[in-house]
């Protein structure tokens, strides 16, 4: 069905290319509302070399993670799943 969502707004994308998208999402909010990778990762409940691979594409989380990365950006979660 994602991948069907994906198709229907013409940018099918592959796990790797998805990953960075949602990756670059995360670091440009948290960048935004300056704050350090140490401290959202700290707030989120993971290790900052862990946000910053997720930040950079190179692992995927669970669901929880992205949400409370969200809570602790204070963004809806969908904002973190939007691709440009």
């Amino acid at each position: 069905m994602f991948k069907a969502f994906l198709t229907v707004l013409n940018m099918e994308l592959d796990k790797k290319d998805f990953l960075v998208k949602i990756g670059q999402n995360i670091r440009e909010i948290r960048k935004s509302n300056s704050i350090t990778i140490e401290n959202l990762a700290i707030s989120a409940g993971m290790e900052p070399r862990h946000l910053n691979k997720i930040e950079l594409g190179q692992i995927s989380t669970s669901i929880y993670k992205v949400y409370k990365i969200s809570l602790t950006l204070k963004v809806d979660i969908t904002e973190i799943f939007i691709i440009h």
